[in-house]
């Protein structure tokens, strides 16, 4: 597993982000004295609204990053074609991250966020296809 130091530590980030911004949400609701759960007015306007989906983004897309990262390291994917698709991956989370948490037209639907969003999920992909490729030969 030495070979995929640099893998384990992408995936790692990937999950302490997504524990960062679990914090981060629920400790910017407490401060505006709102319950936790949903933020209403679900608005791209609403700082915490923003906070929020930031964070349920992250949660949604780590597992079915994390599980074939894994799953990669044990069929054998060749250690810097893993690094390589880990690095990109955490690189498109933390833009778009950036960008959702600073609002303006580039944190809207539609928009630069989504280009983002769908960007991390073809990288999710694209792990997935290697990983099934190694598996299989």
């Amino acid at each position: 597993m030495e070979v995929y130091w640099l893998s384990i530590l992408g995936v790692l980030t990937l999950c302490l982000l997504s524990v960062v911004l679990a914090v981060y949400s629920g400790s910017s609701k407490g401060f505006a004295g709102v319950l936790s759960g949903p933020v209403v007015p679900a608005d791209d306007h609403n700082p915490l609204y923003r906070i929020d989906r930031v964070h349920m983004n992250s949660v949604e897309a780590l597992a079915p990053f994390v599980v074939p990262a894994v799953l990669a390291m044990m069929v054998g994917v060749g250690p810097t074609t893993l690094a390589t698709l880990v690095g990109l991956h955490l690189a498109i989370r933390l833009i778009h991250l950036g960008i959702y948490l600073r609002g303006g037209n580039a944190a809207k639907g539609g928009s630069v966020r989504t280009v983002l969003y769908v960007s991390g999920a073809l990288v999710t992909l694209a792990l997935i296809v290697v990983t099934g490729w190694a598996a299989l030969h």
